[in-house]
């Protein structure tokens, strides 16, 4: 992944994440402050029910202000100017909360003017008898009201507890998002550290690479002395052996060029010249090469390629080195007896050229994964042909590069067929008669 796309990513990852983040911690909040403000007004209803009731009782009239006063988030004072019963306080307190669902225990004091304090009445367990919630809150401190005179005090101590019990999916879901913030930034630092290290991979490799070339040019050249040598072509031994040497140099360059030149596709440098060029001036020495293969595996190579001339707009280093690949492949997935037909059919203004083989085949499920860096189709233990994966995915990229669609036709035990359809310029008319 290019630094600039990862950079995209993350940022995007963030500025989403942080999103969402803000949006979950307003849904709290907001929540949060609906089911308290819905709690306060509950209680105040029921408060006011309860005073409505006990005054009507006593055949009194209710302050024209001030009936109910909030001293805290669960305590409030209800100023009633009448006398109070207990025992009707609390009945009448129960019957309110149940009316309006209201299932949370309270306590409640009665002021006494006697004393100036307040008298503590009972705690009282939720009307639906839910005892789950138990306090000993017995006797705890309900501080008065100095400038009321006839009101009595009631509390919600579980009022905090009712809430988060009424929010207990909201919790759950701000607790999905927060693991799911924490997988986002492992995943960034894991993909940080293998982007890293991948880094770190492909540096050594392409050095490593570049280093190889040096060596590579003194064995060609070595190999080019011995087999010139006068002495060494008579020795049967020894021009085999430099022959040998001169083969092993090829295959490994060969090598080596691929990994340059994938390097170069990823770093964004790779460069492309196209120019005129006749396919078949190209033809002759690779197909030559691939037959002298074939004829001393006892195979056989097969050609039927139009006569006329077939000029393409191609970089003709890498047009060669893409068929080249292309003929290495179908000799070496051939099985021990090769045998390749290579073909070029004229389709309008295109040739679709074709290199058959009559090899294992491929099944479907890896036909569509040949062009990716690296992958080879699984042959499992037994890897009798050797390569890094490297020479489809440069094929791909190169047709990528000029436009050419490749397409690849195989089938288990029948063997494989990869076409590229290449765009034929039109023929100088001197040439053309």
């Amino acid at each position: 992944m290019q630094k600039s796309v990862l950079r995209r990513v993350i940022v995007l990852g963030v500025v989403a994440i942080l999103g969402i983040v803000g949006m979950q911690s307003y849904w709290v909040v907001t929540t949060w402050g609906l089911n308290d403000t819905e709690f306060s007004q509950k209680a105040k209803l029921a408060l006011y029910g309860v005073a409505r009731q006990i005054a009507a009782a006593n055949n009194a009239d209710l302050p024209s202000q001030d009936i109910i006063r909030q001293q805290s988030s669960n305590y409030f004072i209800v100023n009633i100017e009448s006398e109070i019963d207990a025992l009707q306080l609390e009945a009448l307190m129960q019957e309110e909360l149940v009316r309006l669902h209201l299932d949370v225990p309270f306590e409640y004091a009665i002021f006494d003017c006697t004393s100036d304090q307040m008298a503590y009445g009972a705690y009282c367990q939720a009307p639906s008898g839910n005892e789950n919630m138990d306090l000993d809150l017995t006797g705890s401190y309900l501080p008065p009201d100095k400038e009321l005179l006839y009101y009595f005090g009631v509390k919600f101590p579980t009022r905090t507890g009712y809430i988060w019990e009424k929010m207990q999916l909201v919790f759950f879901l701000s607790i999905i998002l927060a693991l799911t913030v924490a997988f986002f930034i492992y995943s960034v630092i894991v993909i940080l550290r293998q982007r890293r290290l991948a880094s770190m991979q492909k540096d050594f490799i392409d050095n490593m690479t570049h280093e190889f070339k040096t060596p590579l040019s003194t064995i060609r050249i070595a190999a080019g002395v011995f087999l010139r040598d006068e002495r060494i072509q008579k020795d049967a031994r020894l021009s085999r052996y430099a022959q040998l040497i001169h083969q092993q140099y090829e295959r490994l360059n060969g090598q080596v060029e691929k990994v340059l030149n994938i390097a170069q596709i990823e770093k964004g440098s790779f460069e492309v010249k196209k120019e005129r060029v006749d396919l078949q001036t190209l033809l002759p020495d690779l197909l030559n090469s691939t037959r002298a293969r074939t004829d001393e595996l006892s195979g056989e190579l097969t050609t039927n390629f139009p006569r006329e001339p077939l000029p393409l707009l191609a970089d003709p280093v890498h047009l060669s080195n893409i068929l080249h690949n292309l003929l290495d492949n179908a000799v070496k997935y051939s099985g021990e007896t090769p045998r390749i037909t290579v073909s070029g059919i004229h389709e309008g203004n295109n040739l679709r050229m074709s290199i058959s083989d009559e090899g294992p085949g491929i099944a479907a499920e890896h036909r569509d994964r040949l062009f990716e860096k690296f992958y080879r189709v699984p042959t499992g233990d037994v890897h009798d042909v050797k390569g890094f994966g490297l020479g489809l995915f440069y094929v791909a990229q190169i047709c990528k590069v000029h436009g050419w669609p490749i397409q690849v036709d195989s089938e288990v035990g029948t063997g494989t067929t990869i076409t590229i359809t290449f765009p034929i310029l039109p023929v100088p008319q001197a040439i053309a008669t």
